[in-house]
C-alpha cells in the first residue's frame, strides 16, 4: 500500500513541503517541452534549404502535424490522469517525446521529419494536463495564479533557450545535430521526475471543496459543464485566440527576422533569443503575482481584466516590430512587447483550474488545450505558410511573411474582448456569491 492510504497526515504534509521542488521539476518539464516543440523555429530556413520544402510544408511542420496528435491524446490522457498516478504518466510522456525530438535530428525527407515531429506532439500530450492538476492540488488559490505563471515559464524559457542553443548549434554544426543535441537530456530528466516529483491528494488545498469528490464524471460532462460556465468559455476563447498569434508569431518570427530584416541565425539565437528569455520571465512572473494581488483587492474577476490591459499595451509595440524595416527600432519593440505580452498563461490557466470541479482538472486542463493547441498551435503556423505563399504575387517573395504576420496579428482585439467579458461572467458571480452569504446569514 501508498503512503497516502496507511498515512494520509503524513503523505499530505511531505507533498505541500516538496511542492516547490514538485513545482520547479513540472516547470523544467514544460520548458523541454516548448524547448522541444519551438526549437523548429529558429531551423526552418536551413530545413528549408537543406530538404527543399515550400512555406505551407514548413507551416504543417510547425502546426497541424504536431497540435492534432498532442491535442486530440491530451483528453484521453487527461481522462486517465484524473484516476492514475499523474507523476509517472508525466515521466513516461517526457522520456518519449525526447526521443521523438531526437529523432528528428535524423530525418532524411519530409515524410520522415513529419512521422518523427508527430512522435513528439504524442509524447508532449501527457505532460500539461496532470501538471497542471498536480500544481491546482499543490497551491491554495491564493497562490494559484504565481505558482501557474512560474510553471508557464516554461513556454519563454523553453523558447528562448531553445532558439540561443539551437541556433547556436545549427550555426556551428548544422540543424540536425541542434535537435539531437536537445532531445537527449529530456530522457535523463525523465528518471528524476520519476525519482523527486510528489504525488499529492486530490483537493489538497482546496479543503472547502471536499465534498466535491465523488464518482468520476463523464468526458462529456466535462466538455459540457465547461460551455455551460459562461466564464470558463470566455477565458478559453480568449487564450486560444491569443495563443494563436502567439503560436504563429512564435514559429515564424525568426524566419522573419532572417528574410525582411537581414539577421543571421546566429544573429537571432544570441541577440533576439536572450531578449525573449529575460523579459519573458519577467512578464509571466510579474504577471502571476500582480494576478494574485488583484484578486485579494478586488476579487478574481481582476485577473482577467489584467491580462486584457496587458495585451492592449502590447498590441502597438507587436505591429511596429512587423512594419519596421530599422533592426534597432524591431529590438526595442519586441522588447516592450515581451514585457507585456507574456503574462496570460498564468491568471488564465490559474482562473480556469479555479472553475473546474475537483475530479476533472486534469480534463478541463486538457480541453482548454485541445482547443488551443489544435486551433492556436495548429491553425496559426500553418495559416502564417498559407498565407505567405498566398501572398507572394501583391507582395512580393521577401515581404509576403510579413504581411502574413501582421494579418494575424490584427486579431488581437478580438482576444481582449473574451478577457473582458470573462472578467464581467467571473465579476457577476462574485457578486451573487456575496449576496447568498448575506441572505443565509
Amino acid at each position: 500500500m501508498t503512503l497516502a492510504a496507511t498515512h494520509p497526515e503524513i503523505a499530505d504534509a511531505l507533498a505541500l513541503k516538496r511542492r516547490t521542488l514538485t513545482l520547479a521539476l513540472l516547470t523544467l518539464t514544460y520548458f523541454f517541452s516548448y524547448m522541444d516543440r519551438q526549437i523548429l523555429a529558429i531551423l526552418l530556413e536551413l530545413i528549408k534549404a537543406d530538404l527543399k520544402l515550400s512555406d505551407t510544408q514548413l507551416g504543417l511542420l510547425a502546426g497541424f502535424a504536431f497540435a492534432i496528435f498532442y491535442a486530440g491524446l491530451g483528453i484521453p490522457v487527461a481522462r486517465f490522469a484524473d484516476r492514475a498516478n499523474r507523476r509517472n504518466i508525466i515521466a513516461v510522456s517526457l522520456a518519449l517525446w525526447s526521443l521523438m525530438t531526437a529523432l528528428c535530428g535524423l530525418a532524411q525527407n519530409y515524410t520522415q521529419l513529419l512521422l518523427a515531429r508527430i512522435g513528439v506532439g504524442v509524447g508532449e500530450a501527457g505532460s500539461s494536463p496532470p501538471s497542471h492538476s498536480i500544481i491546482a492540488d499543490l497551491y491554495p488559490v491564493e497562490k494559484r495564479a504565481s505558482a501557474m505563471a512560474i510553471y508557464s515559464l516554461g513556454v519563454v524559457l523553453g523558447g528562448g533557450f531553445g532558439t540561443m542553443i539551437g541556433g547556436w548549434l545549427a550555426s556551428q554544426y548544422g540543424w540536425r545535430v541542434a535537435i539531437i543535441a536537445v532531445g537527449i537530456p529530456g530522457i535523463l530528466l525523465a528518471v528524476v521526475v520519476r525519482l523527486f516529483v510528489v504525488e499529492p491528494r486530490r483537493g489538497l488545498s482546496d479543503a472547502a471543496r471536499a465534498a466535491e469528490q465523488g464518482d468520476m464524471p463523464t468526458i462529456w460532462s466535462a466538455f459540457r459543464d465547461m460551455w455551460r460556465d459562461a466564464a470558463a468559455r470566455h477565458l478559453v476563447l480568449a487564450v486560444t485566440l491569443t495563443s494563436l498569434i502567439g503560436y504563429a508569431t512564435t514559429s515564424w518570427g525568426p524566419s522573419y527576422l532572417q528574410r525582411s530584416l537581414g539577421f543571421s541565425v546566429g544573429q537571432v539565437a544570441l541577440v533576439i533569443a536572450p531578449i525573449a528569455a529575460i523579459l519573458g520571465t519577467v512578464s509571466g512572473v510579474g504577471g502571476g503575482r500582480v494576478a494574485d494581488w488583484a484578486a485579494k483587492r478586488w476579487g478574481i474577476h481582476a485577473q482577467s481584466w489584467m491580462v486584457g490591459l496587458l495585451k492592449c499595451a502590447a498590441l502597438p509595440f507587436t505591429l511596429i516590430f512587423f512594419l519596421t524595416d530599422v533592426p534597432a527600432i524591431a529590438i526595442g519593440a519586441y522588447a516592450l512587447n515581451m514585457l507585456f505580452a507574456n503574462s496570460y498563461l498564468g491568471p488564465t490557466f490559474a482562473m480556469l483550474q479555479g472553475l473546474a470541479p475537483l475530479r476533472m482538472r486534469a480534463m478541463w486542463a486538457a480541453i482548454t488545450l485541445l482547443v488551443i493547441n489544435l486551433i492556436g498551435l495548429g491553425l496559426g503556423p500553418t495559416l502564417i505558410g498559407v498565407l505567405s505563399d498566398a501572398l507572394v504575387p501583391l507582395t512580393g517573395k521577401a515581404e509576403s511573411l510579413r504581411w502574413a504576420l501582421v494579418t494575424v496579428t490584427a486579431a488581437t482585439p478580438w482576444a481582449i474582448f473574451h478577457y473582458w467579458r470573462g472578467g464581467v461572467m467571473l465579476r457577476r458571480r462574485q457578486v451573487a456569491h456575496a449576496n447568498e452569504v448575506t441572505a443565509a446569514g
